[in-house]
């Protein structure tokens, strides 16, 4: 199930018949009251959020769901008929997975959908250890000796990317693809930044993340 939330009536109905033709089931909600009741009877598998909205603009609505247990998995892609740079950033830096700039074709939304959907598979493994820690992707958890690490939705990504991938060198725009997404154009100095703060954060396992030269960075088992 996609949910989509955006109050412009047309635009609603055309992506909601896109992707249903695409083999998607999904619901459209103008109005963030009727999109959080829904929300509360079922989980969506992805959400498409507009920014501009009656009642909570889109931001404030992402923000609410990265600071639910519940929900602070959900895959989001923002909708936004701002093209400034900042914009997408504040949006991605709020958690978004991915952006589309309106106008946008329908043939990208699907895609960036299915992308987006592929990259946040289940198929990830249910518990990761490394070294005192234990991150359970799941629930969005990451604990040291019993104590729990809170990490942004980007630096639990950027974590979880590297555990999938273990002795394994990832390219800065490697990693810039996987958790920013391909069309993020910021610049990938972003991947160091969440570099340097996730080490931080997980203290003397943050040894583990190492840093090869003119490449990238990879995540040693033993260190």
């Amino acid at each position: 199930m996609i949910y989509l939330l955006e109050d412009d009536e047309s635009i609603r109905k055309l992506v909601t018949y896109t992707l249903e033709h695409a083999g998607y089931a999904a619901r459209g909600f103008d109005r963030p009251g009727a999109f959080w009741t829904a929300l509360n009877g079922e989980t969506p598998d992805l959400l498409l959020l507009d920014i501009m909205l009656p009642e909570e603009d889109g931001l404030s609505v992402l923000k609410k769901l990265r600071s639910s247990p519940a929900w602070k998995n959900l895959p989001v892609i923002m909708m936004t008929a701002k093209n400034a740079e900042y914009d997408r950033v504040i949006g991605l830096d709020a958690g978004a997975d991915d952006y589309l700039s309106k106008p946008f074709g329908m043939m990208e939304l699907v895609a960036r959908v299915r992308a987006l959907l592929r990259r946040t598979d289940k198929g990830t493994a249910a518990e990761y250890r490394l070294g005192a820690l234990t991150v359970v992707p799941a629930r969005h958890s990451v604990r040291s000796a019993e104590k729990e690490i809170e990490l942004t939705h980007k630096e639990f990504s950027l974590l979880c990317l590297l555990l999938e991938n273990p002795d394994t060198v990832l390219t800065r725009d490697v990693i810039m693809d996987r958790v920013w997404g391909e069309d993020f154009d910021g610049e990938n100095r972003t991947v160091d930044v969440h570099i340097r703060m996730l080490r931080t954060k997980l203290g003397d396992e943050g040894k583990h993340i190492r840093t090869v030269r003119g490449l990238g960075y990879k995540l040693e088992e033993r260190a």
